[in-house]
């Protein structure tokens, strides 16, 4: 049976009603009326927050047809039903206080294609670049094109009639459509596709509900065709959500696809999609034209679509200055110098696509004659990106949608006005007084968008927790409407209706009444996502933006101090950059291996805001709390003990508690640290996880694995002294079953049985003090390096220490060892947040010791390294120590190369998650230092092996950890040469030895090669 969470309503009851007879069905999905997954489908991209009764993940078509045949039941027709895809929307579309339907887990396969015909049936789940990953060896591409393009799926596409850059060329969603297949609300699947008179007679004689569909919208079409073409605006951005004016396509067929492209859920559930291919240009060009006034960039976008480019795109200071300050810069920098004496206030992006490089060549010269001749140039200057860089160009110009809304301070920009369409000959006057309007109130703003669409994105800042912010959504709103009107715009030129949607009768005029008649035919009961676009007759209204529940409502309601403590969370807009399909990209493993969003950045940042609110609401506080357990006497928290001991039984015995769903969330997350440097928002899981752990666990027990990785570091240098009996007795199985059982460890590193100490001693390397340091003479100190050892390569791993000292004193440094010290890292991993600031403390103390010398302090573990800059840095501030990585390092050097033998080897680098997200640059470092040493070093696009840490060798994760592992690394381990592959990360190389068997090198043994 579904439980009933928390208090139940009459309505709450109706739905749980509901549920249970769902599940009692052949229903084969998942049933999810938890908080945490209510929770986290709350939002969307937009600033509203609805909470539903529920959430549904279908397995396939039928599933579908078993729910909403039930909800067509007498007794459940008031039941509400919102299908989602990949909850990318800006204006709440899916959003609803009834039952989310979530087609992204399960449904999304790709289920036929046709190379020959150039056609593909999908189902709704797909991902529009998964969809494109699996075409482009066929040399085709599905063409409409938007920022949200790694998680956006096929069905919200089509339920958005989605597009964005390329559209003048290609089009939008619907323009793609050839076939759907959609399942009814009275369980019955209804198959769209043009059809002739005859099909189409056929079609109205059928005695069901999609035989009265097709009478009535052929019925619409016929009696009011010219009504429809004066009402409907000439745009590239037409006025879709049941979309009347191309009911019939060129060819008089009648089309019911281009009512449902754009129906935002209202009509049926979107199941599978046949769609249209194009062939991928084989060349393509950016122009990126810069300007010194973003006013200027608009009005030359007229001029330059003379020069029929494939598309335009713009951009202002704003989103540029964001996009410098992310790791996106690092792919796209040498496309913008720096104009001296300039300031830039706008870009225009101008891309070309061609099948060869001379036809690319002749489209492009026009323009680029016109940018040369100095008696009309606008702009500053331009460069010219072709081909690999015009694919990193876009993927920044992607990211600005997400970067906007890391804007510093409380006030962010706000996606509510932000998609307006006018024709582009009336775009730059259109925006002056759009800028006008937001300048009488003294806001600020960001701009992007696709001038030759006529669409500019434009985003207010506002801090949405204060009350007088907050306010001025309905007047902007308002006036925007208006300020439309009057150029013969769209208010909803990209990004759909949703709760905006009560200004359709004003749009639509007298059409409205026909798209009621359209809702009525599809979904009498006004079930599907009611509310939206239409309602099926006068007497229920449509959703006003100013009576729906935002983000804001529930932020405000935390205190000022919990906020600002678990800031790393607070500031999520839900645009889903951590929802990504690929799974070579780092973003958020834990998603990519569970499918469950609550195993998201964006999930478990909704579920940190939704417990703080909580705590608030019984009067208390994180803030609070934390401060209380910090000031804890040894003996308050002996006497804790027992309560600690009550309350972890009674969650054994089912008693509800929400913390609990959140910790189970947070339990799953590798702390990889990829959401800190890939999430546009700087979302930092890890940081507020730490933070959260702290708090739960002065509540419940600890499991004792936590304490066998906490105190990791501080157990194994008195083990690493007898490792032959640490190994024994950690090797032995039935120590491994006990660790698996009690402490829930699936498996456990083995000690490195090298004597380091003998090993220093052999090749006379010194341990760092200051009387080994006054000791060295003045051509030592200056080739003088520290190496900070880390626990996990000083002693699961001591061979690559030692390669490094090698390596060092091959290219004529003088390395030093530091005594080992504990990072402290596991201890920030599981919570143990006082033990942390102790151990990060001292050992930035003697760190700052020896950095005083003025030698450099260099680290060999990833993670472990970076833990100086990232949590110790949130602790200690400027007190923490400099320690840079290895690569880093040593690429400012000026290398000795006397002794190496130059090979010409190619290796190809596998890079660790930490490492590539939150310091980008250094994966170009290793670049470099393998071209001094005459190799050639490639990159390999990975995912994250699974490890991350201790995490694939905890229990309860090693299935996921296997899973994560075979989605990407398990791939290139088995298709490359191992003897060239190298890979930078501790637990990358135990997992690959781990999971395929194969022992993977460093990057340092691969340099050592060499010599």
């Amino acid at each position: 049976m579904i439980p009933a969470i928390r208090q139940t309503s009459p309505t709450q009851g109706l739905y749980i009603k509901f549920l249970n007879a769902l599940q009692n069905t052949a229903f084969k999905g998942d049933i999810c009326p938890d908080y945490a997954n209510r929770t986290v489908l709350a939002t969307d991209n937009s600033i509203y927050q609805v909470l539903p009764q529920g959430v549904i993940y279908p397995k396939d078509s039928a599933d579908i047809a078993l729910l909403t045949k039930l909800s067509n039941k007498t007794e459940f027709n008031s039941i509400v039903l919102s299908p989602r895809g990949g909850g990318t929307g800006t204006n709440g579309q899916s959003l609803t206080d009834g039952l989310v339907i979530d087609t992204s887990k399960y449904m999304n396969t790709i289920l036929e294609i046709n190379v020959d015909e150039r056609w593909v049936r999908v189902q709704c789940g797909v991902v529009k670049d998964q969809l494109n990953a699996a075409i482009k060896p066929h040399g085709l591409f599905f063409a409409p094109e938007l920022s949200t393009s790694n998680r956006a799926t096929i069905g919200g596409m089509i339920n958005t009639d989605a597009s964005g850059q390329g559209s003048c060329t290609y089009g939008k969603t619907r323009d793609h459509v050839l076939e759907l297949t959609t399942v009814l609300m009275d369980g019955s699947t209804i198959y769209t596709q043009p059809l002739n008179a005859d099909e189409l007679d056929a079609a109205k004689n059928q005695e069901d509900r999609a035989g009265a569909i097709y009478t009535l919208v052929d019925e619409i079409q016929r009696n009011h065709a010219t009504a429809i073409e004066e009402g409907f605006p000439p745009l590239n951005r037409c006025l879709t959500g049941y979309d009347l004016a191309h009911i019939r396509d060129e060819s008089q067929q009648l089309n019911l696809n281009s009512l449902l492209c754009g129906s935002e859920g209202t009509l049926g559930f979107i199941a599978e999609a046949k769609l249209n291919l194009l062939p991928i240009p084989k060349v393509s060009a950016l122009i990126n034209v810069q300007y010194a006034d973003f006013n200027s960039a608009l009005r030359d976008a007229k001029t330059i679509l003379e020069a029929k480019p494939n598309s335009i795109e713009t951009i202002d200071s704003r989103v540029f200055n964001l996009a410098k300050g992310d790791i996106i810069w690092e792919n796209v920098k040498e496309f913008f110098p720096e104009v001296p004496g300039q300031t830039l206030e706008g870009i225009n992006f101008v891309e070309y696509v061609a099948d060869s490089d001379e036809a690319l060549n002749a489209q492009m010269q026009p323009l680029l004659d016109r940018l040369d001749d100095s008696s009309e140039k606008l702009s500053l200057g331009y460069s010219i990106a072709r081909n690999e860089g015009v694919g990193k160009i876009w993927g920044m110009r992607k990211k600005a949608v997400g970067l906007l809304g890391n804007t510093q301070g409380e006030a962010r920009p706000m996606a509510f006005v932000e998609d307006t369409a006018v024709p582009p000959e009336h775009l730059a006057d259109f925006i002056v007084e759009f800028r006008a309007l937001l300048d009488s109130y003294n806001l600020q703003y960001g701009m992007f968008g696709h001038v030759d669409a006529g669409v500019l994105h434009v985003r207010p800042i506002l801090d949405m927790k204060n009350e007088a912010d907050a306010k001025l959504i309905r007047p902007i709103t308002d006036q925007v409407v208006a300020l439309t009107h009057k150029y013969n715009g769209l208010l909803w030129g990209e990004h759909g209706k949703g709760f905006r949607s009560e200004f359709s009768p004003k749009f639509f005029g007298d059409l409205y009444p026909l798209l009621q008649k359209i809702k009525k035919a599809f979904d009498p009961y006004n079930q599907l996502n009611p509310g939206k676009i239409a309602t099926v007759d006068n007497t229920i209204p449509l959703a006003k933006i100013d009576e729906v529940n935002t983000r804001g409502d529930v932020d405000k309601t935390i205190d000022t101090q919990s906020w600002e403590q678990y800031q790393e969370g607070m500031f999520c807009n839900g645009n889903g950059a951590c929802h990504n399909w690929n799974p070579d990209d780092a973003m958020c493993p834990s998603w990519k291996g569970t499918r469950k969003r609550t195993h998201t950045p964006k999930g478990r940042a909704s579920l940190i805001r939704e417990w703080l609110h909580q705590l608030n609401e019984h009067g208390t506080s994180a803030h609070k709390e934390s401060a209380q357990l910090h000031q804890q006497t040894l003996l308050q928290r002996a006497i804790a003990w027992p309560k600690k001991i009550k309350n972890t039984f009674d969650k054994r015995k089912g008693e509800y508690d929400f913390s609990h769903e959140i910790q189970d969330s947070m339990s799953a997350c590798l702390a990889c640290k990829s959401c800190t440097g890939s999430c546009p928002i700087k979302v930092d899981v890890p940081e507020f996880r730490s933070k959260f752990l702290e708090l739960y666990h002065s509540r419940y027990l600890r499991p004792l694995k936590d304490y066998f990785v906490g105190t990791l570091e501080f157990v194994v240098p008195t083990a690493a002294k007898v490792p032959a009996l640490y190994n024994g007795i950690m090797g032995a199985p039935i120590v491994r079953t006990v660790l698996e059982k009690t402490a829930g460890l699936k498996d456990s590193p083995l000690l490195s049985r090298i004597d380091f100490n003998a090993e220093l001693q052999q090749r006379g390397i010194a341990e760092a003090n200051e009387q080994t340091i006054n000791a060295l003479t003045t051509e030592q100190r200056e080739k003088a390096v520290i190496i900070v050892l880390d626990a996990f390569t000083r002693y699961f791993e001591t061979h690559l220490v030692i390669d490094t000292i090698d390596l060092l004193s091959k290219l004529g440094f003088t390395p030093l060892v530091a005594p080992f010290l504990p990072n402290g890292k596991p201890l920030h991993v599981h919570g143990f947040r006082k033990q942390f600031t102790k151990t990060a403390t001292k050992t930035s103390r003697e760190l700052n010791q020896l950095s005083l010398s003025g030698i450099a302090l260099i680290g060999i573990e990833p993670s472990m390294t970076l833990a100086y800059r990232g949590e110790y840095k949130k602790v200690l501030g400027e007190f923490a120590p400099t320690v840079f990585l290895l690569q880093e390092w040593l690429a400012k050097q000026t290398l000795d190369l006397k002794n190496y033998k130059t090979e010409g080897k190619t290796f190809k680098l596998l890079g660790h998650c930490t490492e590539k997200t939150n310091a980008a640059p250094a994966i170009n470092d290793w670049k470099t230092v393998f071209s001094h040493l005459g190799l050639k070093l490639e990159t390999i696009n990975v995912g994250c092996c699974g490890m991350a840490g201790t995490f694939g060798h905890e229990t309860a994760n090693y299935e996921t950890s296997k899973t994560i592992y075979a989605q990407s690394w398990q791939n290139v381990i088995e298709k490359e040469d191992i003897e060239q592959l190298v890979a930078t990360g501790y637990s990358c190389r135990s997992q690959v030895k781990r999971e395929s068997q194969q022992n993977v090198m460093s990057p340092i043994k691969a340099l050592l090669s060499v010599f």
